[in-house]
């Protein structure tokens, strides 16, 4: 059993080493903690590193990657990850040696988005809680990794921890022992569909989720001819509920010892697997609150803050209201929160990738965000909004969702009036007949105000006055357009032309309906406040059925 921090480079290692990662050179025994995970740019060397795990991606010339390493170390990161094969000379060991910054190399085949993922996963970046030294069966709670690698020694082959969907939550070290299927189920994070499918079509896992006993499973089939080797399977319970299942890639029967070692570790698997979905839920309402907390502002703020690692940053606040969603055996409020986690953790991933900081929580009925804005980013709320519809266009459901950016707040303290201008954005962009998704609060400020002016005369049941008045009324007792011809002409800027075609007239035909609206209401158009007066009365005051 590891007894090293979960978010080390040590743990890193043992964790990825031989399937994902090789040590070029360096040490990496130092249990310096791991806070994030970039990815280097050249044209972009603003990035903070400190604390960081550096990915060289398409580095491969020693006296850049050399250089690379000094300005690591003055930035104090953790490693520099390059693509394999790298080529070990002796400027590079010097470099190394000199900076104290390991240098690691990721395995052919293996893609980045694959290490990263793997390598949020494993340093749990964003943990806000103070978990304490919590164990179950002598292992670390939760840490499910770390189990795998207990069960792979007892049984001395490679193992994998999936959940119901051949999503692989976990695995032990030596995959390189196994079959290149193995290797591909790693390196995904999930059971090709293939495999999934021979394994359906031969009745596994009906068998596997009946039996209380480990089953043998054949060989599968590959298309290239690539060899392949059994596995041992066995379904990991709570009760009557099926959590997932144990793989063991075997070139052998397990013996007796074996098979009873792998049913008793399964027991202790459905506990860590437990305690991490109930922690999960512990840690979203304690990032929901903590968010909440910084929204808020007050005297909490500032600790808050710190426990989200989003002190000392310029923010943004986003907002996000999201359709609810439709399936069958949830009540109404129940599918809409669900879907509002659903959509809530997808941002937080998405967030993730681009922002060093950022935290993601659902508040009330509303999805809120903070992403820590770069000190030399002026345009942090217009960058944050190609974040957002970057990830709408992902998500494919853009219809049913809609973004408030706030302004930029330059510490904590200035957090709540991000929040609140986020909201406001978002007021806009609900109400708004247009189709865009993403509103900036700099951009529809006026939008905000007339939205805000509308709730008040609602409220008072304000009513049309003057000119405006009388020309509803006159509409309305001789089915005339006046209503509708002024506001197309104040739309316009009193160009006749365009505002003809908008309802559709000739320009002669405008031009009298204009001059009789005039003559009807004695309305000087002439004049900016009067016209001023009529727009805002047109906006606000005049009912739906009239205004269009």
């Amino acid at each position: 059993m590891t007894t090293r921090p979960r978010a080390s480079l040590g743990r890193v290692i043992e964790d990825l080493g031989a399937t994902l990662l090789d040590v070029v050179c360096g040490s990496t025994d130092r249990d310096i903690e791991i806070e994030a995970v970039v990815i280097h740019d050249i044209l972009d060397d603003a990035m903070p590193m400190r604390g960081a795990l550096v990915l060289g991606v398409g580095l491969s010339d020693p006296v850049e990657i050399a250089a690379l390493l000094h300005a690591l170390a003055a930035q104090e990161a953790t490693a520099l990850v390059l693509r394999a094969p790298v080529r070990a000379d002796d400027a590079l060991l010097e470099a190394s040696e000199q900076t104290g910054i390991p240098v690691l190399a990721l395995t052919r085949g293996a893609s980045w988005a694959q290490l990263t993922a793997m390598l949020r996963s494993l340093i749990g970046e964003g943990d806000v809680g103070d978990r304490g030294a919590q164990t179950l069966g002598g292992m670390p709670a939760g840490d499910l990794f770390a189990l795998a690698n207990a069960i792979a020694t007892l049984l001395n082959a490679p193992v994998t921890i999936e959940d119901r969907n051949s999503r692989v939550v976990a695995f032990s070290g030596r995959q390189d022992e196994a079959d290149p299927a193995r290797v591909e189920t790693v390196l995904g994070r999930q059971v090709p569909e293939r495999f999934t499918r021979q394994l359906e079509e031969r009745g596994v896992f009906q068998e596997l989720y009946r039996s209380t006993n480990p089953i043998d499973v054949e060989p599968v089939g590959t298309t290239d001819g690539t060899p392949s080797i059994p596995r041992v399977a066995l379904a990991v319970r709570a009760g009557d509920e099926i959590l997932g299942s144990i793989w063991v890639a075997v070139q052998e029967p397990l013996s007796g010892d074996r098979v009873r070692a792998l049913k008793d570790s399964a027991g202790l698997v459905a506990l860590h697997m437990l305690r991490l979905r109930a922690g999960a839920d512990v840690e979203r309402r304690l990032r929901a609150d903590l968010l909440a907390t910084i929204l808020e502002g007050g005297p909490g703020a500032a600790d808050a803050s710190a426990r989200l690692r989003l002190n000392d940053h310029r923010c943004v606040v986003l907002a996000l209201s999201v359709a609810d969603g439709r399936g069958d055996d949830l009540s109404p409020d129940a599918r809409g929160a669900a879907e509002r986690q659903r959509i809530a953790d997808a941002f937080a991933m998405h967030l993730g990738a681009v922002y060093l900081r950022s935290a993601v929580a659902v508040v009330g009925n509303v999805i809120y965000a903070v992403a820590g804005a770069r000190p030399d980013h002026s345009d942090a709320d217009l960058r944050a909004a190609r974040v957002a519809t970057d990830f709408l266009g992902r998500l494919g459901s853009s219809s049913d969702i809609r973004v408030g950016v706030g302004t930029i707040a330059e510490d904590t303290s200035t957090i709540p009036v991000s929040r609140i201008h986020a909201d406001r954005a978002l007021r806009v962009i609900q109400q708004s007949t247009r189709h865009d998704a993403v509103a900036v609060f700099a951009a529809v400020q006026m939008d905000a105000l007339l939205v805000e002016l509308g709730d008040l005369v609602r409220a008072r049941g304000d009513q049309p006055t003057g000119a405006v008045a009388l020309l509803i009324a006159h509409d309305r007792e001789r089915g005339t357009q006046f209503v509708e011809t002024l506001r197309a002409w104040l739309d316009a800027f009193g160009d006749v032309s365009v505002a003809a075609k908008r309802v559709y007239a000739h320009p002669n035909t405008f031009r009298y309906r204009l001059r009789r609206l005039g003559e009807i209401s004695d309305l000087d158009l002439t004049d900016p406040d009067t016209r001023f007066s009529a727009m805002v009365q047109l906006r606000l005051l005049v009912p739906d059925e009239i205004r269009t």
